[in-house]
């Protein structure tokens, strides 16, 4: 977990009663960088045991996924804003080298490529509606990813100016458009991917499942398609 004594990056990890995560989430924080956990109305006592392990809690009464990420960037200082889910399903420990290359020119947005490892870590109908989101994206982008996962890094002034609207499970595919839209380098990379501690409030059901999906597609009609992508 070690990390560039200079890097000033801070980890934004939106939170919706993960007591049984946090812990463990938050101990693999890499030393030197800066957790942020915005609690979006949990009622498990998950903001006063982040508060008590050294986060930076910020509040966002306004439920969804979208309104606590970017509640967490406008509260964000770091030059770096990474992005990770608090459940334990991926390890923040991964978002070193998205940093680095970040921080070296090498990209303006890294994306982490989720890779199933151990049952059950990602249910089947979750990841179908993830396929078929990411064909969607490429070809509206022109851009060869493969996943819509929620572990990435930027530079925060950028991503502010971006201007992301979307506020529910649109916003990560409303920041890859638009910054796509703006020009910007993406790079994308394989991280495993584990079975999340606690209950999912999305994809561990259907209806989850569906409202995302829905989310997203709405994102991806409302903006206008970039010239010169794949049709």
């Amino acid at each position: 977990m070690d990390a560039d004594v200079d890097v000033d990056a801070e980890v934004v990890l939106p939170c919706l009663n993960e007591a049984e995560a946090l812990p463990w989430v938050l101990s693999r924080i890499p030393s030197g960088w800066r957790a942020l956990v915005v609690d979006n109305g949990s009622t498990d006592g998950s903001a006063d045991i982040a508060r008590a392990l050294g986060a930076r809690v910020v509040h966002e009464p306004r439920r969804g996924f979208g309104a606590a990420c970017h509640a967490g960037l406008t509260a964000a200082t770091a030059d770096v804003v990474c992005f990770c889910d608090c459940d334990a399903s991926l390890d923040p420990a991964l978002l070193v080298p998205f940093v680095r290359e970040v921080r070296a020119g090498g990209a303006d947005l890294v994306l982490g490529r989720r890779r199933p490892y151990g049952r059950g870590a990602w249910p089947a109908h979750a990841r179908a509606g993830n396929l078929a989101l990411a064909r969607l994206l490429r070809r509206r982008t022109g851009l060869r990813l493969h996943d819509l996962g929620p572990l990435r890094a930027a530079r925060r002034e950028p991503l502010l100016a971006l201007g992301l609207t979307d506020r529910r499970s649109g916003y990560p595919l409303q920041m890859v458009v638009r910054a796509a839209d703006a020009g910007w380098r993406i790079t994308e990379h394989d991280v495993p991917y584990r079975p999340r501690t606690g209950a999912s409030k999305v994809t561990g059901t259907w209806r989850g499942t569906w409202q995302a999906v829905r989310d997203m597609s709405r994102v991806l009609n409302e903006l206008p398609v970039r010239e010169g992508a794949e049709r």
